[in-house]
């Protein structure tokens, strides 16, 4: 981190203000966050963040005339320690902008028993509002509401995966009672378990706390609870992940395919953890684009 700033709380909900990469921010929530505590903001950062306590939607969206309907909302990683806000966020959008998609890059609460009451939702609650807010404002942002889709990185995959797998249950505010389901997911070397086994222990301890149990582990091991209404999936991994194991990958496509969910899988020979070397990183987003376009999201 060169650069150490804190963001203005926003809280009016139609307040949109610009961020200093210049793109449009939104806060997630009007007035009170929910399952917050209410302490002074101590966010950190400016490429790299910390401390996130505020979460707040920035939008990207596609040169005029190009916009085709579909909304990602993105999920930068950090092992819910911190958020790759730049790497895995703002540039990820201008991607997806030049695809035609309108980008959101979500920035999440990080689990911390200092600023929530219940850690181990916080990100789920602020995926979840995300999908919400974006479908009751889409005549607004020019989006298809049937065509809004997730993405997410390293531990913003678990966040992603969560909400593609735990959409049936509500936990925030949902008085219209609008689907909380995405349309799709793009999980990029994502945290999904967390077991014994395969799971990544560093983000597990983060959301869940060192002494969680075996029902919290499980219900938080994304993989465990896929089934016939889980969104179609692309997954893209290096084999030589040394960080989050690529049978997180792995298992999550073969509970896909159980259940005979659309799913796609690219396994890299080599790129390591965040694609920072060669083929994956020139290459990943390559595979994203084409999955999208073989399933509709978009036009050929």
């Amino acid at each position: 981190m060169k650069t150490i700033f804190s963001l203005l709380a926003v809280v009016l909900m139609l307040t949109i203000t610009k961020n200093t990469f210049g793109q449009h921010v939104i806060p997630l929530y009007d007035g009170k966050i929910p399952n917050s505590i209410d302490k002074p903001d101590q966010e950190r950062g400016t490429n790299m963040l910390t401390r996130v306590s505020r979460p707040t939607l920035t939008i990207f969206e596609p040169p005029v005339g190009k916009a085709n309907g579909t909304a990602v909302i993105i999920c930068p990683g950090g092992g819910y320690l911190a958020l790759s806000i730049k790497t895995e966020g703002y540039d990820v959008a201008r991607k997806l902008d030049s695809l035609g998609i309108t980008a959101f890059v979500l920035k999440y609460r990080l689990p911390s028993d200092s600023t929530m009451i219940d850690k181990s939702i916080g990100p789920l609650q602020d995926i979840q509002r995300a999908i919400i807010l974006i479908k009751t404002r889409a005549k607004e942002f020019n989006i298809d509401t049937a065509k809004i889709g997730v993405m997410g990185f390293s531990a913003g995959g678990h966040v992603a995966s969560t909400a593609g797998t735990h959409f049936n249950r509500s936990f925030i505010d949902n008085p219209r009672g609008i689907n909380l389901r995405p349309a799709f997911m793009v999980l990029a070397y994502p945290v999904i378990s967390f077991t014994d086994t395969i799971g990544f222990k560093t983000s597990r301890n983060v959301l869940l706390g060192k002494n969680a149990g075996a029902d919290q582990v499980n219900y938080f091991s994304n993989e465990l609870q896929v089934d016939k209404n889980t969104p179609p999936t692309f997954l893209i991994q290096a084999e030589d992940d040394g960080l989050v194991s690529v049978k997180n990958s792995i298992v999550f496509y073969l509970a896909l395919q159980k259940n005979k969910i659309p799913a796609g899988l690219h396994i890299f020979p080599k790129g390591n953890h965040a694609f920072i070397m060669e083929p994956a990183k020139s290459n990943w987003f390559g595979y994203c684009g084409g999955w999208l376009r073989e399933n509709g999201w978009i036009k050929q």
